[in-house]
């Protein structure tokens, strides 16, 4: 096989991915469960203590749905309460099957709703990871070489030197910058090193767009990026958000994250197809009730995800993302193998405003729609724990240099009764001058919360 037609491949794996939706990957998927199951029965106190306590034994699993019937979903407060018990180290002693002398790497969540989740990584784990990552580069057509200008950030996060590593293990050339260097140096080091490819969230990737001019003196598009490749929001699933990346940086934007997959090249967004289908179990369930919901063309629910290989250093049993995602179970029109998956909103960022379920996510998609009236910055006010909220829903919203008065009046219109049609809300705005907002790399806290 040549070099230029090993590059032209559809997938990473060539062995696995092209038979992601295929009945012999269930086989594959028992067999790995009940091996893993065994493993971490055998070697992970939290995972046993808490089979045991739901009088499960690994052998009593027959079928993939066994899983989701004998053990509950593993959400954040149980994770925070064996971290109360037994420390930080402790705890993740106990849900590894491998000894602690072998980690290889520590990462954590952002903590922007508590203490951070840790994410340690054994070489397994690491295996794994690298492993999954690579499957997604490939998909949106990164390759061996490239340069990526990495614009996450790089301080303890997942979407940091963890994903550089799984970068640089498929053969890309990371270059390091992070978030945290600010928006004019990443530009700045961009124009110098020229790459590629770009990794960053899609707010920093809209930001971006009104820096570059002032920090740079041109247009992103200057740079000579052809891939955007986010995570950490779901920006490049929102078309009006997408279309906006998309054309200033004459760039294609893919997206990232939750279950372990990446979207595809067709020209409309299609979810994320997950790549992992070998190596875990993906569920939704009501959030509510806990009850599974199955998997077909449009059902929602509460995202779980059972890792099925490794040591227990990369995933758990049943362990809820915390997002709300969509799923499509048919064949995408780009081809390419496994089902696909849209975050609709977090499980925490659900907002109830008389009956009406709204996500940060949906304002996002419909405030980015009028643009270039608005810069698409925004914030939601809460002045009581959600996701109870007493009317009317409160919204601080920049608008453009230059809209005011009777511009700004029919803008506001405008938006209130796109949301009271679409959204089932009526707002209350309050327009704040363009920059006002904070911009940040990492993922933005759309909510100013106004309680104790």
């Amino acid at each position: 096989m040549s070099a230029s037609h090993d590059r032209d491949r559809p997938y990473w794996n060539m062995q696995i991915e092209p038979f992601l939706d295929t009945p012999q990957l269930r086989d594959l998927q028992l067999h790995r469960l009940r091996t893993h199951l065994a493993r971490l029965y055998e070697g992970a106190p939290f995972w046993r203590e808490r089979m045991q306590r739901h009088g499960m034994q690994p052998r009593d699993v027959h079928r993939l749905e066994d899983l989701g019937r004998m053990l509950p979903p593993c959400r954040k407060h149980d994770l925070r309460e064996d971290v109360e018990k037994h420390g930080t180290i402790g705890s993740m002693e106990r849900m590894i099957a491998a000894p602690m002398d072998e980690l290889k790497l520590l990462a954590a969540t952002s903590g922007t709703t508590g203490e951070p989740t840790p994410y340690p990584f054994t070489p397994a784990g690491m295996a794994v990871m690298n492993e999954t990552w690579a499957r997604v580069f490939w998909r949106c057509g990164i390759r061996p070489g490239d340069r990526i200008l990495h614009g996450f950030g790089l301080s303890m996060f997942i979407g940091g030197v963890p994903l550089l590593m799984s970068a640089s293990a498929m053969g890309a050339c990371p270059i390091p910058v992070g978030a945290e260097v600010g928006a004019e140096r990443l530009l700045k080091i961009g124009q110098i090193f020229k790459p590629r490819v770009l990794f960053c969230t899609p707010s920093f990737a809209e930001y971006l767009i009104e820096a570059a001019p002032k920090a740079i003196g041109a247009p992103v598009s200057s740079l000579g990026i052809r891939i955007i490749l986010s995570g950490g929001e779901p920006g490049a699933g929102l078309p009006e958000v997408r279309r906006r990346i998309e054309s200033a940086w004459g760039a294609r934007l893919f997206d990232m994250g939750g279950a372990g997959g990446g979207s595809c090249d067709w020209h409309d967004y299609q979810g994320m197809h997950n790549v992992a289908v070998d190596g875990s179990i993906f569920e939704l369930v009501d959030p509510e009730t806990d009850a599974p919901i199955a998997l077909e063309d449009g059902a929602r629910g509460e995202s779980c995800l059972s890792t099925i290989i490794g040591d227990g250093s990369v995933g758990g049993l049943r362990t809820s993302l915390g997002d709300v995602m969509e799923v499509a179970m048919s064949p995408c029109p780009c081809g390419r193998t496994g089902f696909r998956y849209r975050i609709v909103g977090r499980v925490d960022d659900m907002l109830k405003v008389k009956g009406a379920i709204v996500y940060p996510a949906a304002l996002d998609n419909l405030i980015a729609a009028f643009h270039p009236r608005v810069t698409g910055e925004f914030r939601i006010v809460l002045d009581e724990p959600p996701p109870r909220v007493t009317p009317p829903l409160k919204l601080k919203i920049e608008h453009a240099p230059g809209i005011a008065g009777e511009a700004l009046a029919q803008l506001e219109g405008e938006l209130i009764e796109r949301m009271r049609s679409e959204l089932r809300v009526t707002p209350a705005i309050t327009w704040l001058a363009p920059e006002t907002l904070p911009r940040t790399g990492r993922k933005t806290d759309f909510f100013e919360r106004n309680y104790r």
